[in-house]
């Protein structure tokens, strides 16, 4: 399939898009607002000439933030557009950035939305943060002379398969990029196999390194623990969970109650659309809920805490004695290991790592990570 081909199917979908924009509206309404920016239409006013950055989400968001900082220092005269496709990167982005960044929804990859967005953004560079390929955007990068780079990418086995599958489409759009910064060797390899030009091809290693700890993060922590009366309690965290997880980790933390009764559960779903649901299935399993969101506190009956807010995903490790990581006892490739890890927390995982390959391998070797199934 060639980029004239994908195309085409792209516009046949449309309506399959819309259904799908329609679907996830239902379950989290905000995917209704802004439709405008996804067609480039109804673009916010941005000052030409500057960089813009693409984030996926919320995860992308915050591996980019550190960049994206020191973008703003180093070139403070360029404005900085960084673009995401979810609510709750959009979320994020005005969190971490506020005014400083001009922020808009990236237009769906048709030549047309692509070539309007470009236009009026008018950027020298482009940052497109780990995989998030769109071949028209990056055409029409390469057609303005705009330069694009590839940060923080990874590209694992699996994944490299399927694009190789669809090489004709693949390769000139991996050729047009000028600058691959790839997190392992064996990545970059795949990348260079799939069409990359060798030379613009970099290990740089991972972003996600680069995190900053507020040192004031812990104290706050503390303070709110004792607030609690859970200084002694044994506090256990399991974030980012994924549909199929959450049932396994309740599971976990019922046979904790058998022997610690007075232990407790931070739960934090990684999709905001599945808060309600994660907390009726809290409900419904029999357990002591209260939701971060409703301001409840946490007394000593309490078992689960829903950590059902955005943005506070660092402090509610820093609450904890011991982190899981979701996405990896199902087949989605983990998160971020090293946030619970940079606040000295004991960390645990499923199997499924292989988006985090070489973080995983770092912490095994350090005897800082768990695996279990």
């Amino acid at each position: 399939m060639n980029r004239t081909l994908y195309t085409l199917l792209f516009h046949l979908g449309l309506p399959l898009v819309a259904l799908r924009l329609w679907w996830r509206a239902r379950q989290a309404p905000a995917y209704a607002k802004r439709i405008g920016e996804r067609f480039s239409l109804s673009l916010p006013e941005v000052p030409p000439g500057g960089i813009w950055v693409h984030a996926v989400s919320v995860g992308e968001s915050i591996a980019a933030a550190p960049m994206v900082r020191a973008l703003l220092e180093r070139h403070p005269q360029l404005p900085v557009t960084v673009t995401c496709m979810t609510p709750t990167g959009s979320e994020r982005i005005r969190a971490l950035f506020g005014e400083q960044v001009r922020h808009c929804y990236l237009p769906y990859d048709l030549p047309w939305a692509a070539a309007r967005f470009l236009d009026r953004v008018r950027p020298r560079l482009a940052v497109i943060m780990e995989t998030e390929l769109w071949p028209n955007h990056i055409h029409a990068c390469a057609v303005r002379g705009i330069p694009v780079a590839l940060a923080n990418a990874r590209l694992s086995e699996r994944s490299a398969r399927g694009y190789a599958r669809f090489a004709g489409l693949t390769r000139p759009m991996l050729a047009e990029l000028s600058w691959v910064a790839v997190q392992t060797e064996a990545e970059a390899e795949r990348f260079r196999r799939l069409g990359a030009r060798p030379e613009c091809v970099s290990v740089t290693g991972s972003i996600k390194f680069d995190l900053r700890i507020d040192p004031q993060l812990p104290l706050a922590a503390a303070a709110l623990r004792e607030e609690w009366d859970a200084t002694a309690r044994p506090l256990w965290i399991a974030a980012s969970t994924h549909a199929g997880e959450d049932e396994i980790v309740l599971a976990a933390h019922r046979r904790l109650l058998e022997t610690r009764p007075d232990a407790l559960l931070i739960l934090v779903p990684r999709h905001p659309e599945r808060f309600a649901g994660v907390h009726e299935l809290c409900r419904r399993e029999g357990f002591a809920t209260v939701r971060r969101s409703g301001g409840e506190p946490v007394a000593r009956a309490t078992q689960v805490l829903l950590g059902d807010t955005m943005g506070e995903l660092l402090f509610l490790y820093a609450l904890a004695d011991i982190a899981f990581v979701g996405g990896s006892l199902v087949p989605n490739g983990g998160h971020n290991l090293l946030e619970p890890a940079a606040l000295g927390k004991p960390v645990f995982a499923g199997p499924h790592l292989f988006n985090f390959l070489d973080i995983a391998a770092q912490l095994r070797d350090a005897g800082a990570l768990l695996e279990v199934t």
